[in-house]
C-alpha cells in the first residue's frame, strides 16, 4: 500500500470561517438558520428549535466571508473539537459562525469522508487538544490546524477504508437507537404512571426540590486538566459525563491526585443528583445525571457540576432523573439560566424548580419498571461497546 505525507494546505485548498453577530446583524430575526458548533454532530447537522435564525442579509453578509458549498466539509474549532459535517446538498437556507470552519479538500488526493475518519484517529484528537487554548471549553486555532501532516493512501484504498469503517458506524448508530428506544420506553412509562407534570392530571402534590435534599448542595472539586495522569488516585466526573444515569463511563473517567479532604468531600455516592452548571448551549444547561447503586469508590465531581444530595426517604432518585428530563422540569432550568459566551446556572437557580411528588411507593413502582428495561439496556450497551472495540481496532489497524 503507498502512502503520501500531505501538509494540511495541501489536502485543504480553501479555509474559512463564518461570522459572529457583533456589530453585523441581529440574531432572532428571519427565517435562515444560524449553525454554531452545537448544530454539528457526528457528520450531522442537527437543525432544530434550538437553532438560532438571521434574515436574508445577514446570510448575504456571512456568505461573503463563509463561501460554504456544496463538497465543503464543516469543523467544530471549540468544545467537540474536530466534530465535522460533510455538505452533501448545496446549502440554502443557512450558514455558519465563526467558531465553525468551513474546508475545500483536494479531493484529487482525500476523500471528504476519509478525512472525516482522519480527526476521529486518537493521535489528531490528541494533537487537537495539546494545540487547544482555553480553560473551560478548549478551542483550535486555524493556524495550529495549518501545521498538521497526514499520512493519505491511494484513492482506491481510502473507498475500501470508509466502506469498512462506515459499515461499523450503523451498526454502532443502531445500537444506539435501540438504547435511545429503551430510554423513550422509561420516559413513556413514567408519564403513563404519573401523567404530564405540566397538567398534573392526576393531582401530585408539587413541591419545590429543596424539600426533597438530604444533604448540603454545593459546587464541586476544582482540577485542571494539566493535573490529569493514569495513576491518579480520584477518577474527575465532568460535565461530560452527565448522561442519563452515571452507569457508563466510571471506568474512563479521567484521573487526577487528591487528598483525603477532598476525596470526603467531593465523592459521589448514590442518592446524589449532579447537574452541568454550564454549557456552550442552553439546552445543555442544568442536565442531571443519578449516581447508580454500586458506583466504584473515589469517584470526584468537578467544579462544573452541581451535587444535590436526595433525601431517599422522600424520593426515588431514579424517578428524579426521569422526572428532570421532561419539559416541565426542564424549562424551569432553563428560564433561572444565565447567557454570556455559554450558558451558566447557580445553586440557586435549581433549587427555585418545583417538581411533582408522589407518594414514595409509587415512585419505587416505577423503578421496578427501569430495572426491568436495564436488562435490555444491558444487553444492547455490551453489544454497543464489542462494536465500538471493533471500530478502534480497524482505526488502529488503518490510521496506527
Amino acid at each position: 500500500m503507498k502512502w503520501m505525507k500531505k501538509t494540511f494546505e495541501e489536502v485543504v485548498l480553501f479555509a474559512r470561517t463564518g461570522l459572529n453577530p457583533r456589530q453585523n446583524f441581529k440574531l432572532g430575526q428571519g427565517n435562515n438558520n444560524y449553525i454554531t458548533i452545537k448544530n454539528i454532530k457526528n457528520n450531522s447537522l442537527v437543525i432544530d428549535d434550538n437553532t438560532d435564525v438571521v434574515d436574508d442579509e445577514a446570510i448575504k453578509l456571512i456568505h461573503k466571508r463563509s463561501q460554504i458549498k456544496k463538497g465543503d466539509v464543516l469543523f467544530a474549532s471549540i468544545g467537540r473539537m474536530g466534530d465535522m459535517f460533510i455538505i452533501e446538498e448545496e446549502p440554502i437556507g443557512w450558514d455558519i459562525n465563526e467558531s465553525v470552519f468551513a474546508f475545500t479538500l483536494n479531493t484529487n488526493i482525500v476523500k471528504q469522508k476519509y478525512f472525516y475518519y482522519i480527526f476521529r484517529v486518537k493521535s489528531t484528537l490528541d494533537y487537537l487538544i495539546s494545540n487547544s487554548s482555553g480553560s473551560t471549553f478548549k478551542s483550535i486555532k486555524m493556524n495550529q490546524l495549518k501545521k498538521m501532516v497526514f499520512d493519505i493512501p491511494q484513492l482506491e484504498e481510502q473507498d475500501y477504508i470508509i466502506s469498512v469503517l462506515d459499515k461499523v458506524c450503523d451498526v454502532i448508530e443502531k445500537r444506539k437507537q435501540e438504547l435511545e428506544f429503551l430510554d423513550n420506553l422509561i420516559k413513556a412509562r413514567f408519564v403513563e404512571m404519573f401523567g404530564d407534570p405540566i397538567i398534573n392530571s392526576f393531582g401530585w402534590k408539587i413541591v419545590n426540590i429543596f424539600e426533597v435534599v438530604g444533604g448540603k448542595v454545593s459546587n464541586g472539586f476544582f482540577s485542571k486538566r494539566d493535573d490529569y495522569c493514569d495513576d491518579g488516585n480520584v477518577s474527575v466526573l465532568g460535565v461530560a459525563n452527565i448522561v442519563n444515569r452515571m452507569y457508563s463511563k466510571v471506568d474512563e473517567l479521567p484521573k487526577t491526585n487528591a487528598d483525603l479532604k477532598d476525596i470526603e468531600k467531593y465523592e459521589v455516592k448514590y442518592g446524589d443528583m449532579l447537574f452541568c452548571r454550564s454549557s456552550l448551549v442552553a439546552e445543555g444547561i442544568g442536565k442531571a445525571s443519578i449516581v447508580p447503586e454500586g458506583v466504584h469508590d473515589r469517584v470526584l465531581f468537578e467544579c462544573h457540576v452541581i451535587r444535590l444530595p436526595l433525601d431517599l426517604d422522600k424520593c426515588v432518585p431514579e424517578f428524579m432523573q426521569t422526572l428532570s428530563t421532561m419539559d416541565f422540569f426542564r424549562n424551569q432550568v432553563i428560564a433561572q439560566s444565565k447567557t454570556a459566551t455559554m450558558t451558566t446556572i447557580g445553586q440557586d437557580g435549581i433549587l427555585k424548580s418545583n417538581i411533582i411528588l408522589p407518594p414514595i411507593e409509587k415512585q419505587r413502582e416505577f423503578y421496578d419498571f427501569i430495572k426491568q428495561v436495564d436488562k435490555s439496556k444491558v444487553a444492547v450497551q455490551k453489544t454497543l461497546d464489542e462494536t465500538k472495540l471493533l471500530f478502534d481496532s480497524l482505526m488502529q489497524k488503518y490510521f496506527g
